[in-house]
């Protein structure tokens, strides 16, 4: 299962009593086609620490078994996102979901992965040759030595084209790898020179999947999609984001912000659509 999370915050011009919202999207099956989402708004304002993670990720769990059609809950889990006070939420949701045989196995293995979209850091092709027709590096360029951190698993991969100007790359850092290294430490699949090739490739290929283009985006999908969760919310809360804070009228009614209480029930999705890509 590939899971996707999210954390958006008040704007310079939101009202001081918006809160901060976390989004969370999965995976429900093996063909990476359907990511449900779920919302969650922050104890405070700009807290980026997720604080119902552990619900959030049990509600993606159910939704594997049900909604996929599965017998049994993913052995693998690859999390886009995560800061330390996350992991044991994590650990703790999967040891009330998974049946004591898989957690004496060591069922879930996780694998963590944080995406930065917002640095400095771009590639310019040194020949023509190895140059799209905007001058950018070719779609699916991954950077993975030289610039990156020498003690840490980072990479950068351009994988989409750019429609003008410089194409920004995504940056990614493994916190945490129990997937991996472990079912390739011996037997690489055919066409790969390293571990690290295996998930860097795997990450390339989730930027194809993305649902509003046939093309692959700038971003994995999962983070993307998570991205768009978010700003969906937003708009739930149009009240408090983007109106002057004295327009702002205490009938939202969670967390304390200002005079006002607003609750998860506020940026809740209707039945009907609750376990679909409504946000799409």
């Amino acid at each position: 299962m590939v899971v996707g999370i999210d954390v958006t915050h008040p704007s310079p011009g939101s009202s001081s009593r918006a809160p901060s919202i976390a989004g969370m999207v999965a995976s429900i099956d093996r063909w990476l086609g359907q990511w449900p989402a779920v919302l969650r708004v922050q104890a405070g304002a700009r807290q980026e620490m997720v604080t119902d993670l552990s619900d959030m990720l049990k509600s993606r769990l159910q939704l594997w078994k049900t909604k996929g059609n599965h017998q049994s809950l993913p052995q693998n889990i690859l999390y886009g996102k995560v800061i330390n006070e996350e992991l044991p939420q994590l650990r703790k949701a999967c040891t009330e979901m998974y049946p004591a045989s898989d957690q004496k196995r060591g069922l879930p293995h996780f694998t963590i992965v944080i995406v930065g979209k917002r640095h400095h850091t771009r590639f310019y092709p040194t020949q023509e040759a190895n140059a799209d027709r905007t001058g950018n590096p070719k779609p699916g360029t991954i950077v993975d030595r030289v610039i990156t951190e020498a003690r840490n698993w980072d990479y950068f991969l351009q994988a989409h084209a750019a429609l003008q100007g410089t194409a920004r790359p995504g940056h990614y850092v493994v916190v945490l790898d129990e997937i991996f290294r472990a079912r390739h430490a011996e037997t690489l699949p055919p066409g790969f020179d390293n571990i690290a090739d295996v998930l860097e490739d795997f990450t390339r290929s989730l930027c194809y999947v993305y649902g509003r283009t046939t093309k692959a985006v700038s971003l994995c999908t999962p983070a993307y999609y998570a991205d768009i969760v978010c700003e969906r919310a937003r708009c739930y809360l149009s009240d408090v984001f983007d109106t002057p804070t004295q327009s702002v009228e205490p009938s939202l009614a969670g967390s304390h912000i200002g005079d006002v209480q607003i609750e998860n029930k506020d940026v809740r999705i209707h039945d009907k659509l609750k376990n679909t890509m409504s946000y799409i």
